[in-house]
């Protein structure tokens, strides 16, 4: 069973308000059929510790502004700043250092699973001008 459409929402969300803040390699990936404990992980890189953390606050901010309020039911990293999860029980964020994400590869433990397509709303209206 894929993702819920409550689940791809948040994600959206998440990933919008990482790429308003400039993360990288913005990545959604639908584990529902991998895992029992939740739908979606958004994965996202940024090359220093500051920005890592302003993404984390960017999508704490932008999930409490859905109709629907999201709060993270546990945070993970945040002290470090290298890598930091946030988990919304439907989905679960990955903030991470340039560093660690080529080390830990995510992506590519998780390359069975389908994506979710993002696209940046501010390269789309770039696209469209």
């Amino acid at each position: 069973m894929p993702a819920t459409e409550r689940a791809v929402e948040m994600a959206l969300a998440a990933a919008q308000a990482a790429a308003d803040k400039k993360a990288e390699d913005i990545v959604l990936l639908d584990v529902a059929e991998q895992l029992v404990l939740t739908d979606v992980f958004v994965v996202a890189s940024a090359p220093n510790e500051r920005q890592v953390l302003a993404i984390v606050d960017a999508v704490e901010d932008a999930l409490l502004q859905l109709p629907e309020k999201a709060k993270p039911v546990r945070r993970e990293g945040e002290r470090a700043g290298r890598w930091v999860l946030l988990d919304f029980g439907d989905i679960v964020v990955h903030v991470q250092h340039s560093e660690e994400r080529e080390f830990y590869a995510l992506d590519r433990l998780w390359k069975d699973c389908a994506r979710i397509e993002f696209v940046d709303r501010d390269l789309a209206t770039q696209d469209a001008a």
